[in-house]
């Protein structure tokens, strides 16, 4: 088995044993069981903005969870000495997470719309989200050793996520949101739903490529200064 396999198995484990996969299932319920009781709805303009909204509990928060929990029980100082990279580290965490995203994402938005909706833009826009959201969390929470001291910036990071979403709502109206890293999944995720013109889909897969290699970087620089070097390994 290889190192990136193992270390899979054991991150299903992990989610497992602390309920992530419980709280994921609680939520669809309770989703299930209000869209029923509201009355006939058009989902589509609604749903980009809220399965982005949604995703940042089932990646940001949830691996910045697994990497408090991993600190606390000293598992993620003890890879460092072991054969595993830091890209396998992070691709588990990334891979596992994003399938959880993937099956909640699309679950809510069969719930709410039923299956009138382009999959491929849907799918890619999860996805894309999801591994942004990841890095992001893995980036704000590996500096830290307790959630207490995570909950304040949590709060700055959730708030520069939310911007695109005001963007979409109308809040906020400007042309720069499209420099903005969750702009790119946004518009494919409003893809599922209206059809996008060519240069939509260009800028939703190339911008969304070139921010999660800004983050894939990072994140290994922030892995190298906050767990490596303060292990005195590698």
């Amino acid at each position: 088995m290889s190192g990136f396999t193992a270390t899979l198995a054991c991150d299903v484990r992990l989610q497992l044993r602390n309920g992530f996969y419980w709280a994921v299932a609680f939520l669809l319920i309770a989703m299930l069981v209000l869209i029923r009781q509201l009355p006939a709805f058009n989902w589509g303009p609604v749903l980009p903005p809220l399965v982005l909204g949604n995703l940042s509990l089932a990646t940001f928060f949830f691996i910045a969870g697994l990497i408090l929990l991993e600190k606390g029980e000293g598992t993620l100082e003890a890879q460092v000495v072991t054969p595993l990279t830091e890209t396998e580290y992070l691709a588990s965490k990334i891979t596992t997470l994003t399938a959880l995203s993937i099956l909640e994402s699309v679950t809510i938005v069969v719930i709410a719309h039923g299956w009138g909706f382009d999959p491929v833009a849907l799918v890619l826009g999860i996805v894309l989200a999801s591994v942004l959201y990841c890095l992001a969390g893995f980036i704000a929470v590996v500096r830290y050793e307790s959630i207490n001291e995570f909950l304040f910036p949590t709060m700055v990071w959730v708030t520069l996520f939310s911007l695109p979403i005001l963007d979409y709502a109308g809040v906020v109206s400007t042309s720069l949101m499209y420099l903005h890293p969750f702009q790119a999944p946004l518009v494919l995720l409003k893809g599922a739903f209206y059809p996008l013109q060519s240069w939509e889909w260009v800028y939703g897969i190339a911008y969304s490529g070139l921010w999660i290699s800004l983050g894939f970087v990072w994140s290994r620089r922030a892995f190298q200064r906050f767990v490596v070097a303060r292990t005195g390994a590698r």
